[in-house]
């Protein structure tokens, strides 16, 4: 009988104990001074969450838990992946505008060579024509449309060759059959053009064709293509 209400008020103890708070233990120093049970501290669980749990593995190496290099690793990963990104946007930029410089270079070189062939075409109409009652007109033509090496040398020519025009009474008319672009720049165009002209003079009243090759070179000069260098074959 003495051993079952034992057992009873044991297991009234085990049920009797405040959920949440860990069982009591008394020390030999309270045993020895006399104080209840009631009187003794209980121990609370605690609340300092810089502590690691219980369960924390750490690390060889250091003292620090597992789990914080599993963090510093994320952050390093996080850091890494936007650096690459930044990278990777600004090379797409950087192409983006090289490839767009080019087009714009692609697309002024074209113009530039368009606007040169219908100069150089223009340009060579006159310097093939030839008419007796203006000659005079004839050679300011040339002279305007003109520029550097190739006027210098029409300019310091155009006086004996007027008179030589003048006095054969020669004329002649000048025919763009063919023109290509060779080369070209936004500034620099060479012009191949295939040139038939008909001459007459004194000498001979019957029109003579003379078929020719003329590659020029046009310059840009303030807003204007002009001829540079004028080659006959």
């Amino acid at each position: 009988m003495t051993e079952v209400m034992s057992g009873v008020d044991h297991v009234e103890g085990q049920f009797s104990r405040r959920p949440g708070r860990p069982p009591v233990t008394k020390t030999s120093a309270d045993s020895a001074s006399g104080k209840s049970d009631d009187a003794t501290t209980h121990m609370e669980p605690s609340t300092d969450t810089a502590a690691a749990p219980a369960n924390t593995v750490f690390s060889k190496d250091t003292d620090r838990p597992i789990g914080w290099f599993a963090r510093h690793r994320r952050a390093r990963t996080t850091h890494a992946r936007r650096w690459i990104g930044a990278v990777l946007l600004s090379t797409t930029l950087i192409a983006a505008g090289c490839e767009g410089w080019l087009l714009l270079q692609k697309h002024q070189t074209a113009g530039a060579a368009t606007q040169a062939l219908d100069a150089a075409q223009a340009f060579t109409r006159g310097l093939t024509t030839i008419d007796e009652n203006r000659i005079d007109q004839n050679f300011t033509d040339v002279t305007n449309g003109a520029t550097g090496e190739f006027k210098n040398m029409y300019t310091a020519a155009s006086a004996q060759l007027r008179r030589a025009l003048i006095e054969n009474h020669a004329s002649a008319q000048g025919t763009v059959i063919d023109a290509a672009v060779k080369s070209a720049t936004t500034n620099n165009v060479e012009v191949i053009l295939f040139v038939d002209q008909s001459v007459r003079n004194s000498a001979s009243p019957a029109p003579q064709l003379d078929r020719s090759r003329v590659t020029i070179t046009m310059e840009h000069v303030d807003g204007r293509w002009l001829a540079s260098k004028v080659d006959l074959s």
